[in-house]
Parts: C-alpha cells; sequence; structure tokens
C-alpha cells in the first residue's frame, strides 16, 4: 500500500470514526475493517460517474451490511457525490442526508436501503438479474450498452440469513456472472465470536451453491484485494465471493472484538485508533489536500465512463433507432402510448381472479416488454407464467420468465433489486398465506418505493381442501398494515384487469390478492369495476333515488355473496346499497367528498370479507358490522367451508336486518 493509498484509507475510516463520534451512536468496527476493500473497488473498478450518480449503466453497490453506513458515507462525501462534510457531522440526525442505515432515494449515490441484514444481498441479485435481462435484450455485437457489474458488501450477519441461503442457491443457478461480493469476514457479530452460533465453512457452502470462491487473508493488503475482484470479474458464468478476512474495528483498543461493533469508540479509543494508525490527533472529519486531490480522479474518471457511453448508445441509436427509444423509455419508466387500450375487458362469465390476472398479464407482456417476474414454483397455480416467452436463465437470459424456486422471501427481496435497477416491471407470485415468508422484503418494499408488484392467489379460506395451514386469515389485514404497500382485492374479471393496469402505471409497490374459486364477471358493470378499483371503492348496485338504508361493503369473492344478499333485502324493501372495496389505501387517497358519497354518515355498514374483522370498522363505524372470521379455518371443499363459516348471502341478510332493527 502506497502512501496515497494509505491517506485515501485511513480519510475514510476517520471520517466514519469521527461521525458516529460526533453521533454518540453508530457502528465504527466495520468501517475501520472494510474500508480497505472499499476503497480498492471503488477507486480501482467501480464505474461510475459520481457527477451523474444515476446514469444507466454505471456499476451498482449495495452497502447490504446497512449497519456500516459512516462507510458509505465518507466514500459517497470524499469520491464526489456531492454528500457536504456538514452533513456527515449531522450523522444520524434528524433530517440529515446520513441516517444510521442507508435509505434509498434519500442520500445520492445510495443504491438500496438495507439494514435488515440478508436484504442487499437479495436485491444485489436482483439488480444481476436486470442487468443479465436487459444485456441480453438490448445489446447488438459491438455494441453491449448495457454491461456493468452489481457489487455488495456483506457480513457475516448476512450470510447467516436464510434470505441470503436462498438468494445465494438462485443466483448461481442463474449463471449470474457480474454479481461479485466482498465479504468482510471479521467472525465478530454483536454477542461476541460467530462461533458462537455460525461454525460452518462459508467458502464450501458456497462453492457448494456453484459460486466461485476467492480468499484474501489479508483486509489490509490492497494488493492482494485488488487481484481478488480482477480475478472475480473474469469469470462471467459464476457469481463471486470474495471473503476477505478482516479485523471489527482495525486499529483501535477494541480491535478484534464485540464491543467494536455497535457503539462509539470513545473519546480514549478514537485517540489511542489515531496515534495507531498515524492520523492527526485534533484532526476531525479532516480530508489531507493529497487524498482530496486522489479522491477527485473518480470525477475525471467517471465523466470519461459516462462519455463513451454516450457515444456508443448515440452510435446504437443511429443503428437500431426503435430499440433504443424503447430502451430508453424501459429505463426512465415511460411507457407505450395508447397501452392500456390494448388490455380489452372481460364479457360475460365467471373465472377465478387468479385466471383473470393470468390473461390479463398476457395481455400486457405483448405491449410492455419491460414486464419481468415469475413464482415461487406455483406458476401454474398462480397463472402468472408469460406465454410465448422463455424461462430466464444462464442458457436463454433473454428470457421473461423467472423460476424463484421455493424461495419466497429472497423471490420478494430481488423483485425489489429488479425494480431499483430499472429498465424493468419486475412482478413475484405465491400462495397470499406465504406472503408470511415475504413480509421484510414487502416492508423494504415500501420504505423504499419500489415499482414491486407481488401477486398473491389462493386469498382465503375458499381454498378449501388444503385446510387452515394454506387458507389465510389475518393475512389481508397485515398488509394493508405495512405503510406505503397498495393492497388491492379485486371482485372479478373486470377488476382484477383494473388492478393491474393501476400496479402498472402507479410505480409503487402493488400486492395483488386473487382467488382460486370461480367468480361471476360483471360484464354489465365492465367499465365501471374497471374504472371503480382505482377509487379503491365504488358503487356497484345503488338504493333507489341512491337512498341507501343500509351498505352491504365487500372486497374480493364476497361482493358476488353481497350482491346477493342485496338482491333479497331489496325485496323486502329495505333499500340496499352494495359497495365493492378492492382497497383502503386507494380509498383513503380519494376526496372527503367522494368518500361520504360512497359511504355517507348515519347509513348502517355491513362489511364482509372472508379475513380477520379488525380494522373495518374505521369505514363500519361503532353502528355497524363486520362479518368476517377470526379464527382459523378448516379443510373441507372450498363452498362448504365457505358455508359453514357464514360466508351465504342468507347469513348477510340476517346480519344485515339486526342492524336496521
Amino acid at each position: 500500500m502506497n502512501q496515497t493509498d494509505q491517506l485515501c484509507v485511513n480519510t475514510l475510516r476517520f471520517l466514519a470514526v469521527d461521525a458516529v463520534e460526533k453521533a454518540k451512536s453508530g457502528h465504527p468496527g466495520l468501517p475501520l475493517g472494510a474500508a480497505p476493500m472499499a476503497y480498492v473497488l471503488w477507486d480501482r473498478f467501480m464505474k461510475h460517474n459520481p457527477a451523474q450518480p444515476a446514469w444507466v449503466d454505471r456499476d451498482r453497490f449495495i452497502l447490504s451490511a446497512g449497519h456500516g453506513s459512516a462507510l458509505l458515507y465518507a466514500m459517497l462525501h470524499s469520491f464526489g457525490y456531492g454528500l457536504p462534510l456538514d452533513e456527515l457531522k449531522k450523522f444520524r440526525q434528524w433530517e440529515s442526508l446520513t441516517p444510521g442505515h442507508p435509505e434509498y432515494g434519500m442520500t445520492v449515490g445510495v443504491e438500496a436501503t438495507t439494514g435488515p441484514l440478508g436484504q442487499g444481498f437479495a436485491m444485489g441479485v436482483g439488480m444481476a438479474v436486470a442487468e443479465k435481462q436487459l444485456a441480453a435484450v438490448y445489446n447488438k455485437p459491438g455494441l453491449p450498452i448495457v454491461d456493468h457489474f452489481t457489487y455488495a458488501l456483506v457480513s457475516d450477519g448476512d450470510l447467516m440469513e436464510g434470505v441470503c441461503a436462498e438468494a445465494a442457491s438462485l443466483a448461481a443457478t442463474l449463471g449470474l456472472g457480474k454479481l461479485i461480493y466482498l465479504y468482510d469476514d471479521n467472525h465478530i457479530s454483536i454477542e461476541g465470536n460467530t462461533e458462537l452460533a455460525f461454525t460452518e465453512n462459508v467458502r464450501l457452502r458456497f462453492q457448494a451453491y456453484g459460486w466461485q470462491v476467492i480468499t484474501v487473508p489479508d483486509g489490509n493488503d490492497l494488493g492482494l484485494i485488488e487481484e481478488a475482484i480482477r480475478l472475480a470479474r473474469e469469470d462471467k458464468e459464476r457469481p463471486s465471493l470474495i471473503a476477505v478476512r478482516t479485523q471489527i474495528g482495525f486499529g483501535s483498543p477494541k480491535q478484534g472484538t464485540a464491543a467494536a461493533h455497535g457503539e462509539p469508540l470513545g473519546s480514549e479509543a478514537a485517540e489511542a485508533t489515531r496515534q495507531t494508525l498515524g492520523w492527526p490527533p485534533e484532526a476531525r472529519f479532516h480530508v489531507p489536500e493529497e487524498a482530496a486531490a486522489h479522491f477527485a480522479k473518480a470525477l475525471e474518471r467517471g465523466g470519461d465512463y459516462e462519455e463513451k457511453w454516450q457515444a456508443l448508445f448515440a452510435e446504437y441509436q443511429k443503428q437500431y433507432p426503435e430499440e433504443a427509444a424503447q430502451f430508453h423509455n424501459a429505463m426512465n419508466g415511460i411507457l407505450p402510448r395508447d397501452w392500456k387500450e390494448k388490455i380489452p375487458l372481460f364479457g360475460a362469465g365467471a373465472m377465478a381472479t387468479r385466471e383473470s390476472s393470468g390473461k390479463v398479464m398476457n395481455k400486457l407482456a405483448a405491449v410492455l416488454p419491460q414486464l419481468v417476474g415469475g413464482s415461487a414454483d406455483l406458476a401454474p397455480s398462480t397463472k402468472t407464467w408469460l406465454d410465448g416467452f422463455a424461462a430466464f436463465g444462464a442458457a436463454q437470459p433473454e428470457g421473461r420468465n423467472l423460476h424463484f424456486g421455493i424461495r419466497e422471501h429472497a423471490m420478494g427481496s430481488i423483485v425489489n433489486g429488479m425494480a431499483l435497477h430499472k429498465g424493468l416491471i419486475p412482478y413475484g407470485a405465491t400462495f397470499f398465506v406465504f406472503s408470511d415468508y415475504m413480509r421484510p422484503a414487502l416492508r423494504m418494499a415500501a420504505l423504499m418505493q419500489t415499482h414491486s408488484i407481488f401477486v398473491f392467489t389462493h386469498d382465503s379460506i375458499g381454498v378449501g381442501e388444503d385446510g387452515p395451514t394454506h387458507q389465510p386469515i389475518e393475512h389481508l389485514t397485515a398488509l394493508r398494515a405495512i405503510p406505503g404497500l397498495t393492497v388491492i382485492r379485486p371482485a372479478e374479471a373486470n377488476e382484477t384487469r383494473g388492478a393491474w393496469l393501476l400496479a402498472v402505471e402507479r410505480k409503487k409497490p402493488v400486492a395483488l390478492v386473487l382467488t382460486r374459486q370461480k367468480l361471476t364477471t360483471l360484464d354489465q358493470l365492465a367499465n365501471e369495476a374497471a374504472v371503480g378499483v382505482a377509487y379503491g371503492a365504488y358503487i356497484v348496485k345503488d338504493a333507489p333515488q341512491k337512498n341507501p338504508q343500509l351498505i352491504l361493503l365487500a372486497s374480493g369473492s364476497e361482493l358476488e355473496i353481497s350482491l346477493k344478499a342485496g338482491e333479497v333485502l331489496a325485496q323486502q324493501g329495505i333499500r340496499v346499497r352494495v359497495v365493492s372495496m378492492p382497497s383502503w389505501e386507494l380509498f383513503d387517497e380519494q376526496t372527503e367528498d367522494y368518500r361520504r358519497r360512497v359511504l355517507p354518515a348515519g347509513v348502517p355498514v355491513l362489511s364482509v370479507e372472508a379475513g380477520i374483522t379488525l380494522g373495518w370498522q374505521k369505514y363500519t363505524g361503532a353502528q355497524g358490522d363486520s362479518l368476517g372470521i377470526d379464527h382459523f379455518g378448516a379443510s373441507g371443499p372450498g363452498p362448504q367451508v365457505m358455508e359453514k363459516f357464514g360466508f351465504t348471502a342468507e347469513n348477510i341478510v340476517k346480519r344485515a336486518l339486526a342492524l336496521l332493527k
């Protein structure tokens, strides 16, 4: 390590240490130990332009070990991303650009929100999938407009997480050769040495997955790190894990101990660290001129990288104008003109909403080349296979159908990574009950507001014979509880069409919740159903003079039986309004005037949904009632299970009349 390199590495180290010390909160251990490998990657290999952080063909870098955020902020400042030094001084403070863990959309240069361990690892896999698919679709001989790597810095904790195991296994299966992870192998977690709970041979595990595994025995040897990254980049067939043996809290009195992990060093230990590493004792947030001059070269290199790419893309536009326009639109989230008109309404009939969803998806696939995704080994059941398109893989990277395998958690995170990369509209599908396995990824999607589409089928006790293990009960409420996630449970085919159009156009995370059982299509209200979804709730059948005595408020499959109940009540002289409510979130976004027109004050409301009743009082009011299921289901034929638990027109009528007494 020459003098300039040493100076730059220590600059990164002490910017991080000073940020943590000033905040009196944070994780100094990782920055002290991992700064050399981060520096080598960003200085020697990363294709990025700090002046244009969103340049489409940049290498992606994810700090999966998000607790080491002070290191990332030090690099963003030093390498010219415009993060002011004053923001490092406000580390972990209110309204700073340097939050405790990296947050996508807040700090320029942060590619993904990380912190929950394993999520960054899996999202990186999604980014690599996107790069590989887009490269296969758009690149032409001599014109590789998509050609970049995905890097991440991962930790011992990352590699303990189950989501990491799922994602790592799939990454090798898919042949993601441009995925390179630097493993901060320091053998320390919060409770102490990782051998307390983590004794496996990580290198052999990843070799068994099919990864290239490279070992760097000394995390301070920049030459060995550089050689390892170069070797990893040469293998285009396998993802690479570079295990870099480091010392957490390197140079500090707490080196190699758990005490260096999750708390400031303290003034005395910080001063001792400065002395050990030869840093000026009084210096705080210090960037030496020589280091600053070296870091500034990244801006020059970045400008050259992008300039060459722009020239490449200009030639691409000349030779392939149609593909160039399509690529530009895909990367910028611009949808084709009149795309909605190419998705026809459904006529009379009956079909499960999973089936109508599959039909809509295939129509969308024909007009939206960016629609790419798959299922957790359930495509025949979730109806999410895109007909006429290949399965994505090492041999067919242009494929648009992903076999995720039985890996729900990784699937959700990979979908998020694909969305973060841009250029694709990704989706992942499974049975609704298994959304539990995906919840961390769903929450991350909501935090980041990614354009991730999650398709959940087999949405209620109507699943029937598979029994209570496969019958969602609490899941709708659980997903609705996630801020920023739009949950849509359509009642029939045209609502499903409307839900898909909204999911594509909304560019935020959406969960579609669909039935296995057939439902009658509201063909006479096709336009109203397709449009009404966007309002979250709309009137399907109104009382005479629009003056209801009672409102039946239903979602999904329960709309059909509510309409039947409404007919019975009307025959008894009851002025009843039937409202479909496919989405709480969308309804809550509407004006108060619209909401009051649909659900006027003073009119009793009975909600009907085959899930727990928690939360419905928001719409029914204290004087209303909710027909739901606040216990687990049972095995039996779906229609019989629904009947036994009270989801019949007769029981709805009974509950409705009780409200009018």
